[in-house]
């Protein structure tokens, strides 16, 4: 049996609330075996063959079915994830302060243009790489202070869900990842 990594956009912001414990049963009566959270910000993990894009169009049917809740999911597979981890294009960043690394993981890809806008908003040394679905951003005063972080919304980019590195790096240990 294989695994999943199930990302929800948004979850536990702006009123959008699903207690773990509640994603965890609903993984299970979806027929998913051994589900697991990491933290309470939308980050579940699964034992299942599933097609991912099938996946996500499931969980996203039960999430509005048991929670009311229209939320994005982006379903990913340990390989998917080595990838991920492998093809950082900031990994010297990651090395020394992973809390201000994000990797954000696109639902349809990224919209026509979005990383050169994105790259105009950059500041104080900030930067954004794409690889693949994946846009990486390097946010050396935090995520917080970042006017590119606060336009870099889906109208900008498209569909994608955020993870910092040090939780990239947890959710690979959860399915048997590790950085090379």
């Amino acid at each position: 049996m294989d695994q999943r990594i199930i990302l929800f956009r948004g979850m536990n912001t702006g009123g959008v609330r699903a207690p773990v414990a509640e994603q965890r049963a609903m993984a299970l009566e979806m027929g998913l075996g051994n589900p697991r959270t990491l933290l309470a910000s939308g980050n579940l993990v699964v034992d299942s063959d599933r097609d991912p894009t099938r996946l996500e169009g499931e969980v996203e049917a039960a999430m509005e079915a048991r929670f009311g809740l229209k939320v994005a999911v982006m379903v990913r597979t340990p390989e998917d994830w080595r990838r991920l981890i492998a093809a950082n294009p900031l990994a010297g960043e990651a090395a020394g302060d992973p809390s201000k690394v994000l990797a954000m993981v696109m639902k349809a890809g990224l919209k026509a243009g979005a990383l050169e806008a994105c790259r105009a908003l950059a500041e104080g040394g900030e930067r954004v790489e794409a690889v693949g679905d994946v846009l990486y951003f390097w946010f050396p005063e935090g995520q917080g202070r970042s006017k590119m972080a606060e336009k870099a919304t889906p109208r900008l980019l498209g569909r994608g869900t955020g993870r910092n590195w040090n939780t990239v790096l947890k959710l690979g240990e959860m399915v048997g990842v590790s950085p090379d």
